[in-house]
């Protein structure tokens, strides 16, 4: 299974061997791992990777439910979908963002971003419709006491567990990709800010039992960016759409007013009000003080970072826009100016021809000129 089109061959363990096959390498990884499943002796090692770990079964209304919690085996599991995920990574590239490239024809700079916003527009799309799903599925949006009664959420359904550790392991996968997409140095701090702070706020949440505050948090998160890359997208299709980051910029604002009210109302809030305040690590209780302030600490800071870098922006293209339109206007005066002085050449010209005419005309308009 080829990825990528084989122009040249390179050494074996190379440097560019390995960033050249690596979705190859890694697809033969998965590869080995099914192959496990298929004997006794290894099955139970190979359903590690695959399936989620954990499972509590318990009886209720709807009868027998299984639950899951977290523990130590989730980074087995994290591990097989980073690879997963490296491997659908390599096939968008390939066979959707190349193609486009290919007709764009886009400079370095802009084919380096084109397709950063490709990889986020598709991951952000179904990231988004997916928790959209479980937000409606489970309740969460009819009932909003829901996301932070009964602390600690301990157990949850598979479709929960289930999301968070993909969550995880694509944004894991997004480090490697740095070196494997060859990302120009210029860009890699910027995109390691905001990968870094997905990885932190996701395995919070994950492991602070918060996962209903962040299934919101997160689509909120992902309908807005999504906005934004489907922008850029059309921006570097034609640079007059820009329209469409007015858009963006508007949800950008109400997603970071949402991301704090919701924050403070459940973890302010909602939480502060609790009965089971204290720190118990065996049931999964982190409603404390401390933890509390660090959480919006944490967000606010984050938060505030964010809409600090949209004013700046904003600020920035603002005055791009005015810089360019004085430069317009000083065009269209030039532009104007040529015909007056080709009268008054003309009206020299004639001057010396019958400087009586023209003698009279001047004289007229220069006591006009002086009475008004």
């Amino acid at each position: 299974m080829a990825f990528r089109r084989r122009n040249k061959s390179y050494p074996f363990f190379s440097q560019e061997f390995l960033i050249q096959n690596h979705a190859d390498i890694v697809f033969s990884l998965v590869i080995f791992i099914l192959i496990g499943l298929m004997f006794e002796a290894t099955a139970k090692t190979a359903i590690l990777f695959i399936q989620p770990q954990y499972n509590v079964t318990t009886l209720s209304a709807e009868g027998e439910v299984t639950f899951y919690h977290y523990g130590w085996k989730d980074s087995a599991t994290i591990l097989f979908y980073f690879f997963i995920a490296i491997i659908l990574h390599a096939v968008v590239q390939e066979y959707l963002l190349d193609k486009v490239n290919r007709r764009l024809h886009l400079s370095k700079s802009k084919n380096t971003k084109f397709n950063e916003s490709g990889q986020l527009c598709v991951f952000h799309l179904v990231s988004s419709v997916w928790s959209f799903y479980i937000l409606i599925t489970e309740g969460y949006l009819l009932h909003p006491s829901s996301l932070w009664e009964n602390y600690p959420h301990v157990h949850l359904r598979f479709q929960v567990k289930f999301f968070y550790l993909t969550q995880l392991a694509y944004w894991l996968h997004a480090l490697p990709e740095l070196y494997f997409q060859k990302v120009r140095k210029e860009e890699i701090s910027r995109q390691l800010q905001y990968i870094c702070l997905y990885l932190l706020h996701i395995a919070a949440a994950y492991l602070l039992n918060m996962s209903r505050v962040g299934l919101v948090l997160l689509f909120l998160q992902y309908v807005s960016e999504l906005g934004f890359h489907i922008a850029r997208l059309f921006y570097f299709t034609d640079e007059n759409h820009q329209k469409m980051f007015d858009m963006w910029a508007v949800s950008f604002v109400f997603t970071r007013m949402a991301t704090l009210t919701l924050m403070f109302l459940a973890v302010g809030f909602g939480l502060a009000r609790a009965e089971n305040q204290g720190l118990d690590l065996e049931m999964g209780n982190f409603n404390t003080v401390l933890i509390r302030m660090t959480v919006l600490l944490l967000v606010c800071l984050t938060q505030s970072w964010l809409l600090w870098k949209f004013i700046r922006f904003q600020l920035r293209r603002w005055r791009e826009f005015r810089h360019e339109q004085a430069v317009r206007k000083k065009a269209a005066t030039k532009q104007a100016l040529r015909p007056l002085k080709r009268d008054s050449r003309e009206c020299k010209r004639r001057f010396i021809g019958n400087q009586s005419i023209c003698g009279w005309s001047l004289f007229y308009s220069h006591y006009i000129v002086q009475s008004v």
